[in-house]
């Protein structure tokens, strides 16, 4: 349990995508299948998949997270909540950690090592190796591309699983690959790539679910890949309500050392 806080200020973009992806204890019905229509064009497949965006106000509940380095593994249960637009927030058991995340602040206490950070998405942008704003992690939380797939034309390629989406004249900086579900047309996989630093960005959702009409991720995989170093997350999402009435308690507590990033 120390050694996954103590992770958390190293790895804080792995961790954010704990916030996100809702679910309802109430009326949960996991989403499979799907038929693959080849005849549609990469514009059509990315039009149904705006269409298709999820819809909701607030997150509120439970995710347990199994955290690997590739040497250890870690497991814990986090609280979420979540307004969209405006707010994420999370907190390990008995606040030991605490986030909270808005469209112009990324902030996080450790009571363990009491120490703080609080500044912009400068952070999580070096880390990734491209921008980062809210925008891009309520995307990814919720099965969105994390880029507007709207403003390029892509190549498409057809499987069983899906559609294949790729630019038709990639980045200088880096490389994107989509994968967008043929069911409700969310993403089934997104991959961001540098090959110049060997560093690679994986997001795998491995289902969906319907909420109140609503689709969204039911689990999840990331992966940062960094040289020859990989770190993995697992996500299952339990007890959620999307809709609910939610607050954000946060005060980074008195004493607490800054962290320089």
């Amino acid at each position: 349990m120390t050694k996954f806080l103590n992770t958390m200020k190293i790895k804080f973009v792995l961790l954010i995508v704990v916030i996100g992806l809702t679910a309802s204890c109430k009326s949960t019905k996991v989403i499979s299948g799907g038929m693959v229509d080849a005849k549609l064009s990469s514009k059509s497949v990315i039009k149904a998949h705006y269409q298709n965006e999820t819809n909701f106000k607030t997150l509120a509940g439970r995710v347990k997270i199994n955290y690997s380095d590739g040497e250890s593994s870690q497991g814990v249960s986090v609280s979420l909540r979540m307004e969209k637009d405006k707010a994420i927030w999370m907190s390990a058991p008995l606040g030991i950690v605490k986030a909270y995340i808005t469209p112009d602040r990324v902030s996080f206490y450790n009571k363990l090592e009491n120490e703080y950070f609080d500044g912009d998405f400068s952070y999580l942008s070096n880390l990734l190796g491209t921008e980062v704003n809210f925008s891009i992690l309520q995307n990814l939380l919720t099965g969105q591309a994390l880029l507007d797939l709207r403003g390029e034309k892509y190549d498409i390629g057809i499987s069983e699983d899906g559609y294949r989406l790729s630019p038709k004249q990639q980045g200088t900086l880096y490389k994107t690959l989509f994968q967008i579900e043929p069911k409700n047309f969310k993403m089934a996989l997104q991959q961001l790539s540098q090959l110049a630093d060997k560093r690679v960005l994986e997001i795998a959702y491995k289902n969906y679910q319907s909420i109140d009409k609503e689709v969204l991720p039911n689990e999840i995989m990331v992966k940062a890949i960094s040289k020859d170093k990989m770190n993995t997350i697992d996500l299952e999402f339990k007890n959620l309500a999307l809709n609910t009435t939610v607050n954000f308690p946060y005060s980074i507590p008195k004493g607490f050392n800054e962290i320089e990033l």
